[in-house]
């Protein structure tokens, strides 16, 4: 993993840090390397309310930015921005004003490395639009200024279309962080996270591949 000089993280909903990039993000914080995590919802249409539920729709806002909260302190993540958009309107937004907000993340920043969702391989529409949103903000900087940009990908023909990742950071020596980040999202992971123990005693190849291993697509201009 490269030394970056300071890496942004911009996703739309608390947890989508957890999954595949909390290792990376915990990485380059462990390698003295400042991150920014720009998170625009509290993810508040959440369908999940805990198993067995322990919150309402009411309270689901609260207790998720106190979640979020707990994942970035666990990652070690000392800079979070909670942009205060609602859930599942980001596909609505203006799309110029939401360049203008990453543009000025990335004036005040000056990040080498962003990290986003690849718009249209993302599955969600807030994905997506965050991601398109970041790649629009990106764009307007001549080319020698753009900082690098590592897309998160997922949906089911992204490596038919979009071809292999071309980054993998190896995370291994900080698994214990990254499942920590994933735990601390009680409400909406703990219905999936219930036999990962056991799977992960059992060395399951699946669990430990996706433990030790975030891939990434180069945003190609």
């Amino acid at each position: 993993m490269e030394k970056e000089s300071h890496v942004l993280v911009v996703f739309p909903h608390p947890d989508d840090e957890a999954f595949g990039v909390s290792g990376t993000i915990a990485s380059h914080i462990e390698n003295g390397t400042p991150v920014t995590y720009a998170c625009l919802t509290l993810g508040e249409m959440g369908r999940n309310m805990g198993n067995p539920p322990f919150t309402n729709r009411e309270n689901l806002p609260k207790i998720r930015k106190e979640e979020l909260k707990q994942a970035a302190q666990a990652l070690g993540i000392q800079d979070l921005r909670m942009l205060g958009f609602r859930d599942k309107t980001i596909e609505f937004e203006d799309e110029e004003m939401l360049a203008d907000l990453i543009s000025s993340l990335i004036d005040e920043l000056h990040p080498s490395l962003i990290i986003t969702f690849y718009p249209g391989y993302a599955v969600h529409p807030d994905h997506d639009a965050t991601g398109a949103a970041v790649i629009r903000a990106v764009k307007r900087l001549p080319a020698e200024e753009r900082p690098k940009l590592n897309c998160v990908a997922f949906s089911r023909n992204c490596i038919e279309e979009l071809g292999k990742p071309d980054i993998h950071n190896n995370i291994q020596n900080v698994i214990e962080k990254k499942l920590a980040a994933i735990s601390a999202h009680r409400s909406q992971t703990e219905h999936m996270t219930k036999d990962l123990p056991e799977k992960r005693k059992n060395e399951d190849p699946q669990i430990m591949a996706w433990l030790k291993d975030e891939r990434f697509w180069t945003y190609k201009f």
